[in-house]
């Protein structure tokens, strides 16, 4: 455990990409098996103990501190996790810290009832450090800027070219912690891990924003172009082995839509979009986010919000590997696989015809179905490659929209912001005078901007629900966001998609921020 604490601080406070990468791969070079697989399994969420959760640390922290400074102490730091750490009392024994994987056998073999004597052990052994990676580790909630992408990036600089990170990723759903065979064969010691039939994830193309420099290099005659649809890229994988439904970060999300599951009924790897579609009609992402992030839906989900896939490109058929065919040979033969296999929930995307780039242009501003984000435009002789690779695929998404907001709730973030009010809800003005909320953002300003906004936010704090801060309706924010939908959840009645804070407005009155009817005068 003291290796694996000693990972999470330096990767907590640690801010480059390329630096936290380097100290994965340090770790993973230097720890022994089978600690080094399980520490990848936790940064890459793939860590459950269906009997530890955080009730328990709660109950520990309530009966070994005093009840009023732990629930002060923890609305101060607003982190269950580093309020336990630090306020747990030290313990005059001298057991020693337990090892990583010591925790984790004992966290998915131990009954329920043992649990609180045997963590509560755990912590006395601990320091401050140690305690507080074993409490994440508990809770499942490590939040210190490390993902499995992130660490799949170092095992690839780990095996020193025998694989890169899309390598892994092909055969990572195949595998389990602690990844014996992939340390062998990432370390020369064995063979490429085989799925065999195993329904793997294949690394998704990704598509650059198109700049201004890049439209007057582009050839017209050489592009397609499709729709770009506000919901989320998926892929589809149907083998011997099984269903599975991938987000583009190759996060299985099968239970959210087990429709789509089973209109998988074929043998192929497809790459779409993900949306929900009432009589033909795609819905707003608000509509596809009711069904995300969950473990299993209900009826009444499956009847309110039905999912579909549209086919965006056709990856294996069967087994045979199309990748690196061209985009124009791929799409007919997805044309050809669809109108044989017809699936259900599912259609092609439309290819748009154009002779000029003016003429896309057009119609990227002139699209006001609420789901359309903008264009996508592809190569014609792209083949299919992991990962953003210039030349090949673009993003031609409407420019943002924005309109000048009113603060008037915060909450503390996690992490790194666990100790600072990070979180922003804000709202427009309606006809008669009433403030209501529109969205909800927590990006898109500087750690100094944070400062600010934080202490602006400590000053000014009119009430208190809870974590939740209602402030005095005084500041205004200058909010961008890519599109707007009616939404009968919200008090307002609209709901924004993809909103962040693009300019602090001390300077404006609150009284002059935007009303309600400029956002209701967007709607599509």
């Amino acid at each position: 455990m003291i290796a694996f604490a000693a990972l999470l601080e330096r990767l907590l406070f640690t801010q480059g990409r390329r630096d936290k990468v380097r100290l994965l791969r340090r770790f993973f070079a230097s720890q022994p098996d089978p600690d080094r697989g399980l520490a990848l399994a936790a940064i890459a969420g793939e860590l459950r103990f269906a009997s530890a959760k955080a009730w328990l640390i709660r109950d520990l922290a309530a009966a070994r501190t005093d009840p009023v400074l732990f629930a002060l102490s923890y609305d101060f730091v607003g982190d269950l996790a580093e309020t336990v750490a630090l306020i747990w009392p030290d313990a005059t024994g001298t057991a020693a810290p337990p090892g990583l994987a010591d925790v984790v056998a004992a966290l998915e073999h131990t009954p329920k009832s043992l649990l609180p004597d045997l963590v509560g052990g755990w912590l006395d052994a601990c320091d401050a450090g140690t305690r507080l990676a074993l409490l994440k580790l508990v809770t499942g909630g490590l939040r210190v800027g490390a993902t499995g992408r992130l660490a799949r990036l170092a095992l690839a600089e780990l095996s020193e070219g025998r694989a890169s990170a899309g390598d892994i990723e092909e055969v990572w759903h195949s595998l389990a912690p602690p990844y014996l065979p992939l340390f062998a064969w990432l370390e020369g010691r064995g063979p490429r891990p085989d799925p065999a039939e195993a329904p793997v994830f294949r690394p998704p193309m990704l598509a650059h924003p198109l700049e201004p420099e890049d439209i007057a290099r582009l050839d017209p005659a050489a592009l397609r172009a499709e729709w770009k649809w506000d919901g989320i890229r998926v892929q589809l994988v149907a083998t011997a082995g099984g269903r599975r439904l991938y987000s583009r970060g190759a996060e299985d999300i099968s239970a959210a839509f087990p429709e789509i599951v089973a209109a998988m009924d074929f043998r192929g790897v497809l790459d779409g979009e993900l949306l929900v579609v009432r009589d033909g009609t795609v819905a707003p992402f608000a509509d596809l986010q009711q069904r995300l992030n969950r473990k299993s839906v209900g009826a009444k989900l499956l009847a309110d919000f039905p999912a579909a896939v549209r086919l965006y490109d056709l990856l294996f058929d069967g087994a045979e590997d199309l990748r690196a065919l061209p985009f124009d040979t791929r799409r007919a033969r997805l044309e050809a696989w669809f109108a044989r296999t017809r699936p259900a929930r599912m259609d092609i995307s439309e290819l748009i015809g154009f002779t000029m780039m003016e003429e896309l242009a057009a119609l990227r501003d002139g699209a006001r179905a609420a789901a359309v984000e903008g264009l996508m435009l592809k190569q014609a002789a792209s083949p299919y490659l992991p990962g953003r690779v210039k030349g090949h695929w673009w993003k031609w998404k409407r420019d943002p929209l924005g309109v000048d907001a009113v603060l008037m709730y915060a909450q503390r973030g996690h992490g790194k912001r666990s100790g600072s009010y990070s979180d922003y809800t804000f709202g427009l003005w309606r006809d008669d005078g009433e403030l209501v909320p529109v969205g909800k953002a927590y990006f898109g300003f500087t750690d100094r901007e944070l400062a600010f906004l934080d202490r602006w936010i400590r000053d000014h704090t009119t009430n208190r629900f809870g974590p939740v801060r209602e402030v005095e309706p005084a500041l205004v924010l200058e909010i961008a966001f890519d599109g707007v939908q009616r939404s009968t959840r919200h008090k307002s009645g609209v709901a924004l998609r993809f909103p962040r804070i693009a300019r602090l407005r001390p300077d404006k009155p609150a009284a002059e921020a935007d009303r309600l009817d400029v956002l209701l005068q967007l709607i599509p």
